[in-house]
């Protein structure tokens, strides 16, 4: 990764030591709230170098993952680090979430879909839970200002089939910041309309 970094910018974390906890650890920290996926299948939004989708598939090989992204040359890393790590039952696909969640081969099709500081949480509950089975789990990644994107939020998360499950506090070693884990299960299939065209849930989202 840090050799691929150089070349094309997959990420602004550079040193070997922050890229471990900030990238890899942090990644790891998800398995707090997705349970056992093993045998699951789980798709990873917006997940650029495959943060934190690869790093789960690495521990759990079991599980059945897409890393899902818009930018062809971070999903290029990714699939040569599936390639180099003779990775089974993973694969990328280069699409918009928007995109993805009307696409009937994906449309409440995973029992899982995690992401990670891809968008405001109004927005991101647009890309995730029309991707979510009903009883599926949407486990997404934000910073110190997540209880507070979570009461933005409840009307979107509402009006497209989920109820908050969890919001967690995520400790890092050597990392001040404070990180969270908002946790969203599916309750209610999400209606036909949403998610809107690509490009309008970061316009206008739901509030």
């Amino acid at each position: 990764m840090v050799a691929w970094n150089e070349k094309y910018n997959l990420t602004a974390i550079r040193s070997r030591e922050e890229i471990r906890v900030k990238h890899f650890l942090d990644s790891l920290t998800c398995f707090t709230q997705l349970g056992d996926i093993r045998g699951l299948s789980l798709i990873d939004i917006g997940t650029g170098a495959g943060f934190p989708g690869l790093p789960i598939k690495i521990v759990d090989l079991q599980a059945v993952v897409i890393l899902a992204d818009s930018v062809g040359k971070k999903l290029d890393f990714c699939a040569h680090m599936i390639d180099t790590l003779h990775l089974e039952n993973i694969r990328c696909i280069q699409s918009r979430a928007e995109d993805l969640g009307q696409d009937a081969s994906h449309r409440e099709h995973y029992d899982r879909v995690v992401a990670r500081a891809v968008a405001g949480l109004p927005v991101l509950a647009e890309y995730v839970l029309p991707l979510l089975k009903i009883g599926g789990r949407g486990v997404i990644q934000k910073g110190s200002h997540a209880p507070s994107e979570v009461t933005e939020a409840g009307r979107a998360i509402d009006v497209l089939g989920g109820r908050i499950l969890d919001v967690s506090q995520v400790v890092l070693p050597g990392v001040e910041e404070t990180r969270y884990l908002i946790t969203i299960e599916k309750i209610k299939p999400t209606p036909r309309e949403f998610p809107r065209r690509a490009g309008l849930p970061s316009k206008k989202p739901i509030v």
